[in-house]
């Protein structure tokens, strides 16, 4: 058996409307107009703009989730003293960074020349700073 010669379980025969009987005259499209005729299949026009729209990733798809902030070392170099700590929290206070979207971001240090001793808490390491 082939593609071509499968056939459906029961036959469906399309309904001839606009014969007599029951389905006569107008047979349920209503009087004259091009939605009346034969061939009548235009596309709503809310289908073009949706089609335009992004498709974003799902409804849980939410893009500032995984906002990262890169900070340089040089700058921690600057602002932070020895033995201080240095995280979302305390960049934050010391308006390094700022929130976005009300929210703290995630923070990446990145290389730089760095002559103190900090502590670093939370944040993402490049593999210069490690």
């Amino acid at each position: 058996m082939q593609i071509h010669e499968l056939q459906p379980k029961q036959k469906s025969s399309r309904k001839r409307v606009g014969r007599g009987g029951k389905r006569g005259t107008y047979s349920g499209k209503g009087n004259k107009g091009q939605m009346a005729r034969s061939g009548n299949n235009r596309e709503p026009i809310i289908r073009g703009l949706i089609k335009k729209y992004h498709k974003l990733r799902g409804y849980r798809f939410n893009p500032s989730k995984g906002i990262k902030i890169a900070v340089s070392v040089n700058i921690i170099d600057k602002h932070f003293k020895d033995g201080e700590v240095v995280s979302p929290k305390t960049l934050l206070e010391k308006r390094i960074i700022s929130r976005i979207k009300n929210r703290t971001p995630e923070v990446k240090i990145i290389g730089g020349k760095l002559n103190k001793k900090v502590k670093i808490e939370n944040c993402k390491l490049s593999k210069s700073v490690k």
